[in-house]
């Protein structure tokens, strides 16, 4: 039985809308530019914003949705490697369209350590230009591009990762925090 998400075909798939206009956006995000400000729901009912983070590196990564298997091995390779974000001085934060219940129950279920957020509206991923076409099976739809952007305590993007494969990532965008 398929999970209704999200992720549903998009009718104006292709056309320059405004639901379309972050697949253009992530032309703009390279190394310098200011990080688009957010204020999202939060796992656990609190809410996060870019300024909690002000004064520190944030990993900001976008992903898909939760509990799906490339979703579940990265958040656990990045919860697994927190502590060493930390002392990097390296906060981390996922970030997906789920709703709030659903990213308590993801959490919950693979005892995950790092901050999960929802963008149900696509404000965010619409300025950070990940919700964007995509095709499988011949069939076109909107959907998040797993994306990853390292934003310096200055709050500027230091480094983006589009197009992530999960194998090997979280240690990758370590090593960048590290050297940052």
């Amino acid at each position: 039985m398929r999970r209704k998400t999200a992720q549903r075909a998009a009718p104006n798939a292709g056309r320059n809308t405004a639901r379309n206009k972050g697949i253009a956006q992530n032309a703009e995000l390279k190394p310098g530019a200011k990080a688009p400000s957010f204020t999202l729901p939060g796992d656990g009912g609190r809410t996060l914003s870019l300024a909690d983070f002000a004064g520190r590196k944030l990993v900001l990564y976008f992903y898909p949705r939760a509990d799906t298997s490339g979703c579940t091995k990265e958040a656990i390779d990045f919860s697994r490697l927190k502590a060493e974000f930390n002392r990097a001085g390296a906060d981390i934060l996922g970030v997906s369209a789920d709703p709030v219940k659903a990213l308590d129950a993801f959490k919950s279920k693979h005892q995950l350590v790092v901050a999960l957020a929802s963008d149900a509206t696509h404000k965010i991923l619409d300025a950070y230009g990940v919700w964007q076409e995509k095709s499988m099976y011949g069939r076109k739809f909107l959907g998040i591009v797993r994306s990853t952007f390292l934003i310096g305590a200055d709050q500027r993007i230091a480094r983006v990762w589009p197009k992530v494969s999960v194998e090997g990532h979280a240690a990758a965008v370590l090593a960048a925090a590290k050297a940052l």
